[in-house]
């Protein structure tokens, strides 16, 4: 063999040494390769927090904190979709001049021609829905399907089906649909019971249309309730930015989990402000499991109004500690049957702690039908024990309630006469006064006290006429008076504050 053959043959071994070192080099590192080709980033070196799907490449230099947050989002991004719905409505035209329906000026003007008969038109929506199974079951919002004659869903590999509503509950605000598909990328639920204001989340939707945008803030706050978006309530409060087409895409928590639907900003100009409410997961849980076995959802029925317990309302009942104030009993409700009395003061559901009357509603609804609860209450400062049999909640019941001269109140009263009854469609067995007038500006107005109302009770006392009333009220002079009212089928107490 000549000398140059073998300076060959010897360059040839030491360029494979070097690409064979480079390569057992490259898989080295925890077992990422490093790339060959520009513009690729160097995978992490170490270990991440989680798993590392093969299909994310981390920037070498991320934080263990932004790779929690790519890894949550890549789980995410998969298993939110885009619902379009479309629906027929009926368009009320402008009023159009008389002569247009004349039959020998249509006869230029043809279909052209105005007229006053409404015309039907398609309106199209946009917004977000989540895969939480393999085979198709998507959760969204009510409000995003409502009334939708064709639904539309969107995955993020292009491909689009036609999907049927399993059912919806309006009261949540929380719709399941469902599409005909198998192994689908799916968000596993988490338990949004155990979130913390202050974790950081995301939000994951289709904003304006974008799909596949997500958008990262933090937990402002919890159990958000008396925002009248819904029935039940208690909403997640994220800053984590939401805007429209977001409804019904996913909050997620960085570990990959959907803890919350989100379904509503807060905003005086349409777009994000920093203020945006999700559905809690374990709520969403719940709803979506009566809506497959049921097509509806079951939720428990006491059979009380409640209120929840304001300075004044403590300072009326002596009553200094947390709970939620019932206003009504419905008669021949389970309350009712329990011996549960309006003005008692619910401070315990079944072991747990009550802060306010939205809270004691969402434990009430999600009781079984059937289920024997226990309720601690405090009556007239005495604490006391009671069991109640929760029954099931139908469309049909109604709250119902069991059974002058001008004061320095601002209001004038009279008896419950007939006329008086049938002008307010007062019922014949309810007894008390009727409120015919309220001065402007007076105490009584300031606590919003409506022509109308039936006053029942002064302070603790019951009133039947006008000369009870008047009676009931002396004693307290120009001293704060607690109200127990009617007002249309149900029963509140309200707070007149003292003169000042």
């Amino acid at each position: 063999m000549s000398r140059r053959w073998s300076k060959g043959l010897l360059v040839m071994v030491l360029i494979a040494l070097l690409v064979g070192g480079g390569y057992w080099l490259g898989k080295s590192s925890q077992g990422f390769t490093f790339p060959w080709r520009r513009g690729q980033e160097k995978p992490i070196t170490k270990v991440p927090v989680t798993p590392l799907p093969q299909q994310v490449i981390i920037p070498q230099g991320t934080s263990d904190f932004e790779q929690r947050v790519m890894l949550a989002a890549n789980k995410a991004l998969p298993a939110v979709v885009n619902i379009n719905t479309e629906k027929k409505v009926q368009v009320q035209p402008q009023p159009a001049n008389p002569f247009f329906n004349d039959p020998f000026f249509r006869r230029f003007f043809g279909e052209q021609a105005p007229s006053n008969v409404p015309r039907e038109q398609i309106q199209k929506s946009l917004g977000s829905g989540v895969i939480v199974s393999p085979d198709g079951y998507i959760l969204t919002n009510n409000h995003v399907i409502a009334g939708a004659d064709v639904i539309q869903v969107s995955l993020t590999d292009k491909r689009t089906f036609s999907a049927k509503l399993v059912g919806a509950d309006p009261k949540t605000d929380l719709a399941l649909l469902k599409i005909s598909a198998s192994d689908l990328p799916t968000l596993p639920l988490g338990d949004s019971d155990k979130l913390e204001v202050g974790q950081f989340v995301l939000a994951v939707g289709n904003p304006f249309g974008l799909s596949g945008t997500v958008t990262m803030g933090i937990v402002s706050a919890k159990g958000r309730a008396n925002l009248r978006i819904a029935d039940y309530e208690d909403f997640i409060q994220t800053d984590a930015p939401i805007n429209p087409g977001n409804s019904g895409g996913a909050l997620v928590n960085l570990s990959g989990e959907l803890i919350g639907i989100n379904t509503v900003i807060f905003s005086q100009s349409g777009g994000n402000i920093g203020i945006g409410f999700a559905i809690p997961s374990n709520m969403a849980k719940a709803v979506m499991y009566n809506l497959v076995e049921y097509g509806k959802v079951i939720r428990g029925w006491l059979g009380i109004g409640i209120q929840d317990l304001n300075p004044d309302l403590r300072k009326g009942f002596n009553y200094e500690g947390e709970g939620a104030l019932v206003g009504m009993v419905v008669a021949q409700s389970p309350a009712d049957k329990a011996g549960l009395k309006a003005g008692d003061i619910i401070t315990s559901y079944n072991g747990q702690k009550i802060g306010s009357g939205s809270e004691l509603k969402n434990l009430v609804g999600d009781t079984k039908p059937g289920e024997k609860v226990e309720l601690k209450i405090s009556r007239q400062g005495k604490e006391m024990t009671i069991t109640v049999d929760i029954v099931e909640m139908k469309e049909e019941q109604m709250t119902q309630p069991g059974a002058g001269n001008p004061s320095e109140l601002g209001l004038q009263v009279d008896d419950l006469k007939n006329e008086l009854r049938e002008e307010f469609g007062i019922p014949g067995e309810l007894q008390g006064v009727v409120v015919t007038a309220v001065e402007d500006g007076g105490r009584a107005g300031e606590a919003g006290l409506q022509v109308g109302d039936v006053i029942l009770r002064v302070n603790q006392t019951i009133v039947k006429s006008g000369k009870d009333f008047s009676k009931a009220v002396e004693p307290a002079g120009k001293d704060q008076v607690l109200l127990w009212i009617w007002r249309s089928a149900q029963t509140i107490f309200v707070v007149i504050p003292p003169q000042e």
